[in-house]
């Protein structure tokens, strides 16, 4: 910007001599090309400035580029770079204190675009980030350190890695006529060892252990256009996710842990309109990538938007947990290493009924409030012979979660929750367990959270354990402290 200022100021200057050396009398030829050759060279470094400014003001624009928030600057706004950088520095300076959180996702804008880790790839693709650490503190003081009934925060007194993740990300678009895109989300720490590959629901757990998403993508031409998805992907069943930073509470609730984690299979959504959109999936089961039978579970739901701040989500899921076969050692014919499996003679065949619901309405421009209800069944027998226990087992009760936006960087949440567990399917133990937790969220800088939590479990039975074996308790006490990093081009929530 300086030598735009030096080229005017020059241009100005001979516009004044031009008079004087008029005055005194005409310029010789030599006189005369060497003005004519400033003239021409003061153009083309013009030129070559006002190109430097157009790309400035398209780069501040490019939204797509993975820019943050604060520096989305469009080039039609007619302001000049200097302007334009002007108002993003007060930006920076001065966020926007009347910027909310929405029910799942932060306000906090992406990493800044001069890290040397590429954030986006020619072709709109997206390369993020993630790393979630915690230091917790249970009161009960268990022994082996462990917290009941936690799949992610699942150490006390430690300082723990939740987890790490790559995520590469390629979205359809249609604007830009890309039909195709896929997305692997791969993931490293607790979390993974302890949400990822069960040897008791799936057979070959070690292949995919790793590997929390992947999934390919394509739209038909049907309509308004129908996306569909192959591969492993996050269940939706449930209104809490997988990454700390597009939460309220940074443990999770008793749901979240019992609902399923991920399925693998097919799934197709359907936009009606823009309020309204349909699921269906057809999936190998629940926490499987691989079955451990041949009944292929479904999913029907659809999610209702009827305004901008209201967004409410159903869904109803079918299945068959019931395994069919067991490991084996003695197979006869040539398989696969780990797929050695022998029949369970006379295998149960009872059904899995899943009623999941949830809602998230911005009550104001400050104040978020969410809830979630589930009813759960399973069958051992879907025709029960003589001698045969037919009696279901249940699980169900609700969420209820708050979130109020202190200012730009900071918010306040609660969560309080109950969950019958009549016949032990979550716990291992008849139970009634009811849950509170209060949580601080803090944006300490572009793409780096802290949260602030305490929590109270506590049952209508000694369920917990302490720190003497044999002695628990009925309730569980834990203080926490979250870090959470992420960069990466992908906006909104992962």
């Amino acid at each position: 910007m300086h030598s735009s200022r030096g080229i005017l100021l020059l241009s100005v200057s001979l516009l004044m001599v031009t008079p004087v050396t008029q005055a005194q009398g005409a310029p010789s030829a030599m006189e005369f090309e060497q003005l004519r050759q400033m003239v021409l060279d003061l153009q083309h470094r013009v030129s070559a400035l006002e190109e430097q400014n157009r790309q400035l003001q398209a780069s501040l624009a490019g939204s797509q580029t993975g820019a943050p928030r604060e520096l989305r600057i469009s080039a039609s706004e007619g302001a000049t770079p200097a302007a334009a950088l002007a108002s993003a520095t007060e930006e920076l300076r001065e966020p926007n204190a009347s910027s909310s959180l929405p029910a799942q996702a932060s306000a906090a804008p992406s990493a800044p675009v001069t890290s040397w880790l590429p954030g986006t790839l020619p072709g709109g693709a997206t390369l993020n980030y993630y790393f979630d650490g915690y230091y917790e503190y249970n009161f009960n003081q268990p022994v082996g350190r462990v917290n009941d009934l936690r799949a992610y925060d699942v150490l006390s007194n430690t300082f723990s890695l939740n987890q790490a993740d790559l995520i590469f990300d390629l979205e359809p678009d249609l604007t830009v006529h890309r039909r195709y895109g896929f997305r692997t989300d791969l993931q490293f720490g607790q979390a993974t060892e302890t949400l990822q590959g069960n040897p008791a629901n799936e057979p070959r757990p070690e292949i995919y252990r790793n590997i929390f998403q992947a999934y390919g993508a394509y739209i038909l031409p049907v309509g308004s256009g129908l996306n569909l998805n192959m591969g492993k992907w996050a269940s939706s069943l449930g209104i809490e996710g997988n990454y700390a930073k597009d939460q309220m509470n940074y443990t999770r609730s008793s749901y979240f842990y019992f609902l399923p984690f991920y399925h693998s299979g097919l799934k197709a959504t359907y936009q009606v309109n823009s309020r309204l959109a349909l699921n269906y999936w057809v999936v190998n089961g629940t926490n499987q990538s691989e079955p451990t039978n041949g009944y292929k579970d479904e999913l029907w739901g659809y999610v209702l938007t009827p305004n901008k701040n209201l967004a409410w989500t159903v869904n109803y899921y079918l299945g068959q947990e019931h395994p069919n076969t067991v490991p084996a050692t003695n197979c006869v014919d040539p398989v696969q290493p780990g797929l050695c499996e022998a029949p369970i003679s006379h295998a149960p065949n009872g059904k899995t009924d899943i009623l999941d619901s949830y809602a998230s309405w911005q009550a104001t421009p400050k104040l978020t409030v969410a809830g979630e209800g589930d009813y759960y069944i399973e069958r051992e027998w879907a025709n029960a012979a003589p001698g045969e226990s037919s009696a279901p087992s249940h699980v169900d009760g609700g969420a209820v979660y708050l979130q109020y936006q202190l200012n730009a960087r900071a918010a306040f949440a609660a969560r309080s929750e109950y969950l019958s567990d009549r016949e032990g399917l979550f716990s291992n133990a008849a139970q009634a367990l009811k849950e509170a937790t209060g949580t601080y969220k803090h944006q300490l800088g572009d793409g780096f959270d802290a949260f602030l939590e305490y929590r109270r479990d506590w049952s209508n039975i000694r369920y917990f354990i302490t720190s003497t074996p044999g002695a628990p308790v009925n309730h569980q006490d834990t203080a926490t402290l979250g870090l959470v990093w992420w960069y990466g081009g992908k906006q909104g929530s992962w």
